[in-house]
């Protein structure tokens, strides 16, 4: 059984047992966390999906950990003009384990 469930603006497909890097999340390590947003659960040929979610859908998940990504560097250059800028950025995320999808 699978399930695609929306959290911090981005979609994720996940299975039971997966483990996964997702937007920051308020929640402390080691917590229950349910995402109530759920698109579509499918479960080989009999698959649901709502409008635009599913009633009474939700994905329980544990915390596991918090963190940052690797950096991203932007750079903006323009040529002949003495002009360079230089920025980075790294994003928070948190890593949960999908323990259960529930249609």
């Amino acid at each position: 059984m699978y399930a695609v469930f929306k959290t911090g603006g981005k979609q994720y497909r996940a299975t039971t047992g997966d483990v996964l890097k997702v937007e920051k999340i308020e929640a402390e390590k080691g917590s229950t966390v349910e995402l109530d947003q759920v698109l579509m659960v499918g479960d080989g040929a009999d698959v649901k999906i709502g409008a635009p979610f599913l009633a009474g859908g939700k994905v329980t998940a544990t915390v596991v950990d918090h963190g940052r990504l690797a950096k991203i560097k932007i750079i903006k250059f323009k040529r002949r003009k003495h002009h360079r800028k230089q920025m980075g950025h790294r994003q928070y995320f948190t890593q949960i384990e999908i323990t259960g999808i529930d249609a």
